[in-house]
């Protein structure tokens, strides 16, 4: 019954009530529709199947088909896919130090390491081990 170029109503969803056409088959209930309703896949039960039946192709074009709807006098609407927004860009924030900043960290880092190496030069104790009884 469900067949390409089928004319059927749409049952449910926001095109309720909107005839479209089948265009291509996509499985044992999918469907791709077209026509009054907005291109996409739909379910076979959301359609109610008319006698009518177009001679389109398989993936016909919406200017192809908007073209037979004008035939039979049905009006289509014409719709274009919206354009994404560029999105912002973040905008990191600069992590400029000062000049005293920069010397503050690299005389404690020379500290640090003039301490390591007062610790190497140092003698080691000697450790005994005691047992106890």
């Amino acid at each position: 019954m469900i067949e390409i170029g089928r004319i059927c109503i749409k049952l449910a969803g926001r095109d309720a009530g909107m005839k479209c056409v089948v265009v291509d088959m996509l499985g044992s209930n999918m469907v791709m529709i077209d026509g009054q309703t907005r291109r996409r896949k739909c379910s076979i039960r959301h359609l109610e199947p008319l006698e009518n039946v177009l001679k389109i192709k398989k993936g016909a074009s919406h200017s192809e088909i908007a073209a037979e709807f004008k035939k039979l006098k049905i009006e289509t609407k014409e719709s274009k896919p919206r354009k994404a927004a560029e999105k912002p860009m973040k905008v990191r924030k600069s992590s400029e130090k000062s000049e005293e900043e920069k010397s503050a960290k690299a005389a404690k880092k020379q500290a640090k390491e003039e301490k390591k190496k007062e610790k190497k030069a140092e003698p080691k104790k000697a450790k005994k081990h005691i047992k106890k009884k």
